[in-house]
């Protein structure tokens, strides 16, 4: 499995994030295939991804720190000048219903206060999005502003949100897929609150970033990562031309309608 990382990878985090991403993609889309179903296939497609990912960073990076989702949280990483924050299976109620497709890897490196590299695989798609080859974001196809929320527990302010900004609602599973949505102009804003961790953005938010999008807190305050308590419950990923419009409203109103 190692053998098959590309040659640049010893030297490029952001053909490695993207590398790590794919590799566990596919491994989860053969576990998928397997015969199992609900909770075991949950719990099989966590483990796979995260023990992939983890012997991998482990072979490519050794000296480097890890911050998983399915790992015990290893406090030695806030010592450490990097620190990989991943996400193995982002979506996993969706990776669970076959044939959903909006289900993701996260890959993230953090380096010295900063996010410097990421990748987001929607493996069902066959499709990275990495910091390596960022994407432009087109001007938005759409008529009225798009917003991508949870489809199972989507934030109650955003209905108030979307009336102000005469905006339309597009329901969807993982963080990750929500916020490469927009980078894909299949939505025009992310906006969530009310429970999330740092592995649940941090890869989407390098890959936003380096498309040009605005990522930042509904505060408007800076997304900080690797910090000693991993809860970071709300973001805002759009347009930067509409980045105003929703910092103000929810400066105004809250998130708590």
């Amino acid at each position: 499995m190692t053998s098959d990382a590309p040659a640049a990878a010893a030297t490029d985090d952001h053909v490695l994030a993207a590398w790590l991403a794919e590799t566990a993609g596919h491994k989860l889309l053969e576990v998928r295939e397997g015969g199992l179903e609900g909770r075991d296939l949950k719990d099989a497609g966590d483990l796979a991804a995260h023990q992939l990912l983890m012997e991998l960073i482990a072979t490519h990076r050794p000296d480097d720190a890890v911050l998983s989702e399915e790992g015990k949280d290893d406090k030695a990483r806030l010592t450490a000048d990097r620190v990989w924050i991943v996400d193995p299976l982002d979506g996993t109620r969706e990776f669970s219903e076959r044939p959903r497709d909006d289900w993701a890897v996260h890959v993230a490196l953090w380096e010295r206060g900063s996010l410097t590299a990421g990748a987001v695989a929607q493996p069902a798609l066959g499709e990275v999005f990495s910091t390596g080859a960022p994407a432009v974001v087109p001007p938005s196809t759409a008529a009225r502003p798009r917003i991508a929320v949870s489809r199972s527990r989507p934030p109650a302010f955003v209905d108030a949100l979307a009336r102000e900004l005469d905006a339309e609602l597009v329901a969807m599973g993982s963080a990750g897929v929500k916020v490469m949505s927009v980078v894909r102009d299949l939505t025009d804003a992310y906006v969530h609150s009310g429970g999330q961790y740092e592995w649940d953005s941090a890869a989407p938010v390098a890959v936003a970033r380096a498309a040009g999008l605005f990522t930042s807190r509904v505060d408007g305050s800076e997304l900080e990562y690797n910090q000693d308590d991993v809860y970071l419950p709300d973001l805002v990923v759009c347009r930067p031309e509409l980045a105003d419009r929703i910092l103000a409203f929810i400066a105004e109103h809250g998130t708590e309608a």
